[in-house]
């Protein structure tokens, strides 16, 4: 049996951010990772000979900057190889159009009489809100009941900032924030191109469509963050998303973090009513005063530490986390690039959303088990701006596709190649040839995702972003402040405010709850 100050279980980038911020104050910190490598889902793959692809995360849009900060993650390695990369609304008819800057500062393309100032204006008052909304992502959430001072004073700081917008645009963030995104784009704009690229940002990732209830507070969720120190930008991280965790990794190292790979948590131990320690699967004991945990809320309390360490309400209350998964990836090898685009938006995000109605039409079959004959897409060929990916001559192409369901009728295993097939005919029809050049495909689905990378559902979130399940109830009342109804245990994953994205947010809001009560 060993000991130390703090374990943390799960080597994920918000757990690999918690115990770098720990050691850097002095504890002994042990990571645990069941894996054979560190990272979670962000991490670089090679899914074929010599075609390295992000895995699951693949554009960084939300890594913060107190974060790098905190951990120096430039001088530890993190490079990027595009910066405020455009995205482009993939039309069928050839009339594309491209979205410069961050969250489309510039509009080129052929639009309506007046959109591109119908845009200009709903897109500064959309960053206005999200910006009202940032520094929250930073900051433990307030307790609602039983609280102190410095949770009436959060509270506070939440009401003032939203007042700070001015009495016309605080009315309007108060109609407006839990609404769906449809209705706020059909208000101010027409053209479908923009309207889908927005609707599909707003529902990327989530049990969502663009006409459900809240899916504009995803889209404030998604424009709070920054890339490269500008908000809502999006960046491609040099080496793949890996290098964004080898580089919190080498934080961690340096720091004094001792990480284990290839070491899975079986159980969290409990003692005199509070955790003191883990068992592995291989028998072997670790013990610690302070125990984190990254893995997903509902492995952490019913599979590691049991129902019986906990009150029947909360154990209600964790089961009923909504955590479906409604996002496949899918990984090409390409022996050149598509023709017929100009390659300075093929090294960018490109994003097929026909309109609203596409986008909510795709996730109609979801609500029911089916997967989508005609889903919703984003793409990046991130080799165009890091040769390093492919053969020299060879591209990678990633795609998020939407939706398919967790738990598809029939089965992903019978499932899958049908639901492949309709991804590539969608990529088809907008970059014609593209099937030609396809050497090797991978397909991760759902189940995929919670087989290989521990999350039920195949969620990436580790739970549904919506106003019932974000910042103090996240992930449930009783946990929603990373300190859990059993002394000694917390979390720091995804699970927890501010939710998923490679954000490293929550492992910073852990290190500092729990910092903060050994002081």
């Amino acid at each position: 049996m060993t000991s130390c100050d703090a374990i943390v279980i799960g080597g994920g980038h918000n757990g690999l951010v918690c115990a770098a911020l720990l050691a850097r104050k002095g504890r002994k910190v042990v990571l645990l990772e069941a894996a054979g490598e560190i990272g979670g889902a962000a991490r670089t793959v090679e899914f074929a000979p010599g075609f390295r692809v992000s895995h699951v995360a693949h554009v960084l849009n939300q890594l913060h900057p107190e974060v790098i900060r905190a951990l120096d993650l430039k001088r530890h390695g993190l490079a990027l190889a595009g910066t405020n990369i455009p995205t482009t609304a993939l039309s069928a008819d050839g009339r594309h159009l491209a979205l410069h800057g961050a969250f489309g500062e510039r509009l080129a393309g052929d639009l309506p009489a007046g959109e591109a100032e119908a845009w200009a204006a709903l897109r500064a008052r959309l960053l206005r809100f999200a910006g009202a909304l940032r520094p929250f992502l930073t900051q433990v959430p307030p307790r609602l009941r039983g609280g102190g001072r410095g949770d009436a004073l959060a509270l506070g700081k939440l009401g003032w900032a939203i007042r700070r917008l001015g009495r016309e645009e605080m009315r309007e963030f108060l109609r407006m924030i839990l609404m769906d995104v449809a209705d706020v784009l059909e208000e101010e704009l027409s053209d479908s191109r923009l309207m889908g690229a927005v609707a599909f940002d707003a529902v990327l990732g989530t049990h969502l469509g663009p006409r459900s209830p809240t899916s504009l507070l995803a889209l404030l969720h998604r424009l709070a963050g920054q890339a490269d120190g500008v908000p809502a930008a999006l960046a491609l991280p040099k080496g793949g998303m890996g290098a964004v965790a080898a580089a919190i990794a080498a934080a961690a190292r340096a720091a004094g973090v001792e990480i284990r790979t290839n070491a899975p948590v079986a159980k969290i131990l409990v003692g005199a009513d509070r955790a003191v320690g883990v068992v592995l699967a291989d028998g072997a004991e670790i013990r610690a005063p302070i125990v984190v945990s990254g893995a997903n809320p509902r492995t952490t309390f019913l599979d590691l530490l049991g129902p019986r360490a906990l009150d029947a309400g909360f154990v209600r209350r964790i089961g009923h986390v909504r955590m479906r998964g409604n996002a496949a990836k899918l990984h090409l090898a390409l022996d050149g690039l598509p023709e017929g685009l100009d390659p300075a938006l093929l090294a960018g995000r490109l994003v097929i959303a026909p309109g609203i109605d596409a986008v909510e039409a795709a996730f109609n079959p979801a609500k029911y088990g089916e997967a989508s004959p005609e889903p919703v897409l984003e793409a990046v060929i991130p080799s165009l701006t890091d040769p390093s990916l492919a053969p020299a001559g060879k591209h990678v192409m990633s795609v998020v596709a939407q939706y398919a369901p967790a738990e598809l009728r029939g089965g992903w295993e019978a499932g899958g190649p049908a639901f492949r097939d309709s991804i590539l005919a969608v990529l088809e029809r907008r970059l014609p040839g593209l099937s030609a050049r396809v050497l090797a495909a991978e397909l991760l689905t759902p189940s995929d995702l919670e087989a290989r990378y521990r999350m039920p559902g195949g969620h990436w979130h580790h739970g549904e972003l919506a106003v019932d399940q974000m910042m103090m109830l996240r992930p449930v009342h009783g946990a929603g402040q990373y300190a859990t109804p059993v002394p000694g245990l917390y979390l720091c994953g995804a699970g927890s405010h501010p939710g998923g994205g490679v954000m490293g947010a929550a492992g910073l809001n852990a290190a500092r709850r729990i910092l903060a009560e050994a002081r």
